[in-house]
Order: structure tokens, then C-alpha cells, then sequence
């Protein structure tokens, strides 16, 4: 029977380019009546562009994101803290791509319909509420505007990849309770910029609560890039920040004041900031690791498992290795609460970890940690700090996290590289 996929963002769409692979059939259900290229900028790391190669998509991602050569901490002087290669300079078999989110769901999407036909995705309708049987589940399907019935579909399981405000996640676990904020806001913006350092270096300024995040996505021509920036600065505590929404307009007012003096060498961020034609905000949260992703024939993927701080570039790469272990579970156990159960024992502890490793600001605690020793800056870094010490908050998050270099190279792929033919036929009823 049908794999019932719920959302069509990052992981879901992965999850069924990766069930056609095996054979499996599939239907995807999205809310959204018409998808369009909206998001940000995201990290890949290798072992998740990896999987993306198996899947045939090496050529689209070399040509939409930019090969990340080094990532740098700075300062809020733009004093250099900590640099270290990423990708191929560091040592791994795959690169890490930076990449606009949109730009990649709409490869994602068109390499599916593509492949599977224009049947693939059932657009317009969310799963509202669902009935399981000894042989399946049945979902019903409702308008996401309305919520006037739509339709029944019938499946084997179905997994739920409706994202960090999962209505499916809230069904399953209803007493976790809100998510964690932080007390701060994130502000997010797209510009093209003049190049900066290297124009293949993804930089973190500042420190936890105040902090600004700079990396391009794109070239454009010789001497510009696309840029994706982020700023985090504390917020109060009746700031809106339940209201999770991607599509949440912000300010460029509540922004550019509190780095107006962010005028460095190698970069200028109230201009940079300031060049940004919209902004959008969305709060600092995350959630408390579940003790379980499945529940009888449904499980969570991606965000809708484990919405973590966007620390470590860690979220839409642990999505996209998700889909490939889930899709390959279906493939050895068939469409069964096995497979999904074998899934959950595989992903959930070492998800979590990362989860509780982002926590404790991941790589970036370096940053609190020179600045407690040096809040006024420095003229030597390494009298503050040794350049042993700096590169131990990179190492320990790499072990936390499985993400050194050795332990990626010898990992398999998690299905490879095998081709399937474009039957549209393989999807479900």
C-alpha cells in the first residue's frame, strides 16, 4: 500500500524523490495550494549533500549554492576569533553547500514531478485527522482555509513532515507543551552585496543573544554575491514569539540600530543590512527531544521530530538524512509500523543529542567565551584563548554531534546511487 507523506518542504519532498528510488509508492498531501521559493538561506553539510548526489541532484546543487571554504567567528569588533575550514577544504569526501532554501524545495519539486508526474503531490488539502485499521490508515483531507472536507486517502503510514509547528507532532505528543524560547528573535534577510573575505566563508559575529550571521548562497558576477543574514538580539517577554511563521514580515528598524557601529574591514553590516529590501522574524525556539517519533502507523520527519536552534547548520541537513533512512527502512521492512519503528531506533537519540548539543550554543560558545576574557577585544587572540582551546568547542560539538571528518567519511551512503525510472505508475491510489 501507499506511503501517506504529509508536507512538501525539504525533508518531504527528499522523502519521496527517495521512495521512488527504492520503489516504494508514495502520495505527498501539502497545504499549500502553490509552492513558491520562500526561505532563506541553509547550511548542507556533507553527509547530507551526499544523499542529495545518490539522489541525481549533484548538477543542480554545484549550480543554485555556493561549495562554504571556511567558516570564521569575529568578534563584535570584527576581531577574528576562530576560523576553520568546512566542506572538501576540511577533509570530507562531499562539500558543504550554502543554498537558498526556496531554490532548493523548487529543485526538489521539479526533479519529483519530474519523475513521479504531476500526481505525485496533492496540493491545496491538510490531513486533519486520521482513523488506523489492521491493514492501514485512512487520512481525511480538509481545505487549509476553510476546512470544509476535501477527500479520503487511504495508506499504510504515513509520516508526518509538516514542519515545526507540526499539527501532526501536537495529535502524537499533546502535553509537551510550548516551545522553548529563548528570549530572543531572529531577523532574516536576502541582498546582494559586494563580496566579502573570500566570497566561500560563512562568518558568526557577536555573542549568544546578540549575534550576526553573514554567508552568500549565490554569486553574482565577479565582485557581488547573494548574501543571507541573520540577526539575533534579545527581545522582551511579550514579544509574539508563539506566532512560528516564515512569513512573518519584520522591521529593518528593528534591526539596524543595534549593529549601526558594525562597521568592519571585511564587512559592513549596518549597510549590508540596510541594502535589504524585506526582513522577516522569527523567534529563537526549539523543542524538548521526544521519546519517541512513531505512534502505531504514523511517524514524524524532519522539523516536525525535531525543531532545534539553528546553531550548528544542523536542521534541514538532519531533515534530508531522515528522509533516506526512512525511505530505506520502507524499502527493507515494506510500508509496516516495523519500519517505522526501526527508523525511530536509528535517527532519534543521535537527533536529539544534536538538539541538546545546539543548546549549549554548539561551536558558536566560543564566542561568550573569548568575549567573558576579553569584552573589550584584543591584540593577540591567541594571549586570550589558545588556538587549542578555540578549536576544542569545534571538536566537541563535531563528536556530539557525529560530524568530524572521520566519522562522516566512513559512513555508507545510506541507500546509494541507484537509479529509478520515471513511473509515475509507482505512486499510490
Amino acid at each position: 500500500m501507499t506511503v501517506l507523506i504529509t508536507g512538501a518542504g525539504l525533508a518531504g519532498l527528499t522523502l519521496g524523490l527517495s521512495l521512488h528510488q527504492v520503489g516504494v509508492p508514495f502520495r505527498i498531501i501539502e497545504a499549500i495550494a502553490e509552492l513558491r521559493p520562500l526561505g532563506f538561506g541553509i547550511n548542507l553539510q556533507p553527509a547530507a549533500v551526499r544523499e542529495l548526489y545518490d539522489l541525481g541532484l549533484k548538477d543542480k546543487l554545484d549550480t543554485l549554492g555556493v561549495k562554504t571554504g571556511h567558516t570564521s567567528y569575529f568578534n563584535n569588533r570584527g576581531q577574528e576569533v576562530w576560523s576553520e575550514p568546512r566542506g572538501q577544504a576540511a577533509g570530507y569526501d562531499y562539500p558543504q553547500i550554502s543554498i537558498h532554501r526556496g531554490a532548493l524545495q523548487m529543485a526538489l519539486h521539479e526533479t519529483l514531478l519530474e519523475r513521479c508526474g504531476v500526481k505525485a503531490i496533492l496540493a491545496g488539502a491538510k490531513v486533519s485527522e486520521w482513523q488506523e485499521s489492521p491493514r492501514g490508515l485512512e487520512a481525511v483531507l480538509t481545505d487549509r482555509q476553510y476546512g470544509f472536507e476535501i477527500d479520503r486517502l487511504r495508506g499504510s503510514v504515513m509520516i508526518a513532515s509538516d514542519g515545526a509547528r507540526s499539527h501532526t507532532r501536537e495529535v502524537l505528543f499533546p502535553d509537551v507543551g510550548l516551545p522553548n524560547w529563548r528570549k530572543s528573535m531572529m531577523w532574516r534577510g536576502v541582498v546582494r552585496a559586494p563580496r566579502f573575505l573570500d566570497g566561500r566563508t560563512m562568518t558568526i559575529s557577536g555573542t549568544k543573544g546578540m549575534k550576526f550571521v553573514a554567508y552568500p548562497i549565490g554569486d553574482r558576477g565577479k565582485t557581488q554575491s547573494f548574501v543571507h543574514w541573520i540577526a539575533e538580539l534579545p527581545s522582551a517577554p511579550d514579544r509574539d514569539w508563539k506566532n512560528q511563521d516564515w512569513s512573518r514580515r519584520g522591521e529593518i528598524d528593528d534591526v539596524l540600530p543595534s549593529f549601526a557601529d558594525w562597521k568592519f574591514d571585511w564587512l559592513d553590516i549596518p549597510a549590508l543590512i540596510g541594502g535589504t529590501e524585506a526582513v522577516w522574524e522569527w523567534p529563537m525556539v526549539d523543542r524538548d527531544p521526544l521519546p519517541s517519533w512513531t505512534e502505531g502507523r504514523v511517524a514524524l520527519l524532519g522539523d516536525a521530530a525535531h525543531p532545534m536552534y539553528p546553531i550548528g547548520s544542523n536542521g534541514a541537513s538532519q531533515g534530508i538524512l531522515d528522509a533516506r533512512v526512512m525511505a530505506r527502512c520502507l524499502r527493507d521492512h515494506g510500508t509496516t509500523t516495523l519500519a517505522l519503528q526501526d527508523y525511530d531506533a536509528e535517527r532519534r537519540e543521535v537527533v536529539n543529542a544534536i538538539i541538546l548539543a545546539n543548546r549549549e550554543q554548539g561551536p558558536d560558545a566560543v564566542l561568550d567565551a573569548v568575549a567573558e576574557r576579553a569584552p573589550e577585544g584584543f591584540d593577540n587572540i591567541d594571549e586570550v584563548m589558545p588556538e587549542a582551546e578555540r578549536r576544542a568547542f569545534s571538536e566537541r560539538y563535531q563528536v556530539a554531534t557525529g560530524m568530524s571528518v572521520a566519522e562522516v567519511n566512513a559512513q555508507s551512503s545510506i541507500i546509494g546511487n541507484i537509479q529509478a525510472e520515471p513511473i509515475a505508475g509507482r505512486l499510490g491510489d
